[in-house]
C-alpha cells in the first residue's frame, strides 16, 4: 500500500517514519527544501523522498496521504487528489490507528498551549506515563513508532490545531477540552467563521458515553454547537464564576486581582470530584488563566490525578515560553514576551491581566482582524502603542483615532531593534512594556519565537536609563 507525505517537517518525518515501519510503501514530497536533520531521518530509515517541488505522477499514485497541516486543503494538488477520492489524513488520525494509548486532547483559539503544557506537567508529576504530542513538543507519529520497542505511554496528552483536527475522521480522545473558539485564521477557511467553528468541534467526533468533554460555557459558540450536535459524551463545562449547569468556576467576591475577584476567593470544582484552592495560590495570573487553570483540573481530576499533587503542580507551574513570560525589569520598567498571542483574543486577555500602565507592541502579519474589540482595553489600559511590522497600514487605520483622541502616544516601528528602543523611550518607572501582537509573526521574523527571542534578546541589551 502505498502511502505519500506531503510536507517534510517535524509531524511529516514522524508520518513517514511510521508508515515505512508498518510496511508501506512510502514517498515524502516537500515543495519547499528539507531541513537536514529530517533528510538524514528520512536516509536513515530508507524512505524516498523529494524537495523543492511536488511530482504528481508519483502523488496521485497514492494510496493515501498524510497531509502537513500546514497546506491548505484548496491547494491545487490537494484538490485533485479529493477529486480522484485518495483519502487524506492528518499525522495524528494516521499515528493513532497504531496505538491503544488513552487520549487527552485540548484544542481552542487561545490557551492551548499553555493548557497542554499544564496538563502533562501534572500528570508526569503524579506518576503517569505520559507523553506529550500533537502541535506541540515532537511528533507524535515519531512516537508511536519508537514506542514499538520502547514500550507505549499509558496517555497521550495531545494539543490540536483547528488544521490538523479538519483531517481527523476516526480518532477519538478519551478526554477532549475546548478552552474557546475567536476568531482566527479565517484566511484559511474562506473568511467564513462557521467553517473555524466546525472545525474547533471536530474534536468530539467519535467520544462515547464514557467520554469526557470539559469546555467553557460562556463562549459565544460553544452551547449553541452542542445543541446542534447534542454528543453522547459526559459534558463538564467551567465558567468564569458560579452559573447555573457550571462544574467548575471561581468563586468569592469581584474585586480588582488579576483574575477580577477580591481576596479570599478560590477555584472551586465540582465535577467529577470535588476540589478547590485558594486564587491566591495560582501560578498563572489573569483572568484567561483561571479558565485554562479550571480546565486542566477538570481534565487531570478525570484522569485520576490526587487533589494534592494537583494543587501543588497548579501552585508552581513555571508557564510557557513566549506566553506572558516576564522577561525582566529595567529602570523600573517591566518587560513581558507574549509573542504566541498571534490573533486579537489572546492580545485582549494579555491586556487585561495588566495591573499596571502598559505600553503595547502590536503588528505583524494580519490574519483578517477586527482590532475595535481591544479599544475599550487599550483606552484604560495603555500608554502607547508601538507598531511592529512590515506594513502598518492596518493599524493606524484601527488605532489612529483612538490613540489621538485618548492621548495614547504612538510609534511605527519595522524591525525589533527599533521597536525596543521606542518602548524603552516611552516607557515610565513602573510600568510595563508588553509585546502580544496580535497577528502572525511571518512579515519580519522566521515564527513566533524567532519574534520572541529577538524580543527577550534586546530587552537583556538595554543600559543605561536614559
Amino acid at each position: 500500500m502505498k502511502l505519500v507525505v506531503l510536507g517534510a517537517a517535524e509531524s511529516g518525518v514522524g508520518a513517514a517514519i511510521l508508515a515505512g515501519r508498518k510496511g508501506y510503501d512510502v514517498f515524502v514530497s516537500d515543495m519547499g527544501t528539507i531541513l537536514p536533520h529530517y533528510k538524514a531521518m528520512l536516509d536513515a530509515e530508507g524512505l524516498a523522498w523529494e524537495e523543492g517541488k511536488h511530482s504528481e505522477e508519483q502523488i496521485l499514485d497514492a494510496d493515501e496521504i498524510v497531509k502537513s497541516p500546514g497546506i491548505p486543503d484548496d491547494a491545487p494538488l490537494v484538490s485533485k487528489l479529493r477529486t480522484k477520492g485518495t483519502p487524506i489524513l492528518s499525522d495524528i488520525e494516521f499515528a493513532a490507528r497504531y496505538t491503544s494509548s488513552r487520549m487527552l486532547c485540548i484544542t481552542g483559539s487561545n490557551g492551548k498551549t499553555t493548557v497542554t503544557s499544564l496538563i502533562y506537567y501534572i500528570l508526569k508529576t503524579a506518576g503517569f506515563n505520559v507523553a506529550l504530542a500533537g502541535n506541540i513538543g515532537r511528533s507524535f507519529a515519531l512516537q508511536v513508532a519508537e514506542a514499538e520497542q520502547n514500550g507505549m505511554p499509558d496517555w497521550f496528552v495531545l494539543e490540536l490545531s483547528s488544521f490538523q483536527l479538519d483531517n481527523m475522521y476516526d480518532f477519538r480522545a478519551d478526554i477532549a477540552v475546548l478552552l474557546n473558539i475567536t476568531p482566527d485564521h479565517l484566511d484559511r477557511y474562506g473568511f467564513v467563521m462557521q467553517n473555524y467553528v466546525d472545525s474547533k468541534m471536530r474534536i468530539l467526533r467519535n467520544q462515547r458515553a464514557d467520554d469526557v468533554f470539559i469546555y467553557w460555557k460562556e463562549d459565544e459558540y460553544i452551547s449553541r454547537e452542542l445543541e446542534r450536535l447534542s454528543p453522547l459524551s459526559q459534558l463538564c463545562p467551567f465558567t468564569d464564576a458560579p452559573t447555573a449547569g457550571a462544574c467548575a468556576y471561581g468563586e468569592g467576591e469581584a474585586g480588582a486581582d488579576s483574575y477580577g475577584f477580591a481576596a479570599g476567593a478560590m477555584l472551586s470544582v465540582k465535577t467529577p470530584r470535588e476540589f478547590s484552592m485558594p486564587l491566591s495560590e495560582l501560578s498563572l495570573p489573569g483572568r484567561h488563566n483561571l479558565r485554562n487553570c479550571l480546565a486542566a483540573a477538570m481534565a487531570t481530576l478525570s484522569a485520576g490525578v490526587d487533589a494534592s499533587v494537583l494543587r501543588q503542580c497548579l501552585s508552581d507551574f513555571p508557564g510557557v515560553e513566549h506566553r506572558l513570560e516576564k522577561v525582566g525589569t529595567h529602570c523600573g520598567v517591566h518587560y513581558i514576551n507574549d509573542s504566541k498571542a498571534t490573533n486579537v483574543d489572546a492580545c485582549f486577555v494579555a491586556l487585561e491581566a495588566q495591573t499596571t500602565p502598559v505600553v503595547l507592541i502590536i503588528g505583524g502579519k494580519d490574519k483578517g482582524n477586527d482590532y475595535s474589540v481591544l479599544h475599550d482595553l487599550i483606552r484604560r489600559k495603555c500608554r502607547a502603542l508601538v507598531y511592529l511590522g512590515a506594513d502598518n497600514s492596518k493599524l493606524h487605520e484601527a488605532f489612529d483615532r483612538l490613540t489621538a483622541k485618548s492621548g495614547i502616544f504612538t510609534a511605527d516601528t519595522h524591525s525589533m531593534a527599533d521597536c525596543v528602543a521606542a518602548c524603552k523611550h516611552l516607557a515610565q518607572p513602573g510600568d510595563t512594556v508588553l509585546l502580544s501582537p496580535c497577528c502572525a509573526s511571518f512579515d519580519l521574523f522566521k515564527n513566533m519565537e524567532d519574534r520572541g527571542e529577538q524580543f527577550k534578546h534586546l530587552v537583556h541589551l538595554l543600559s543605561d536609563c536614559f
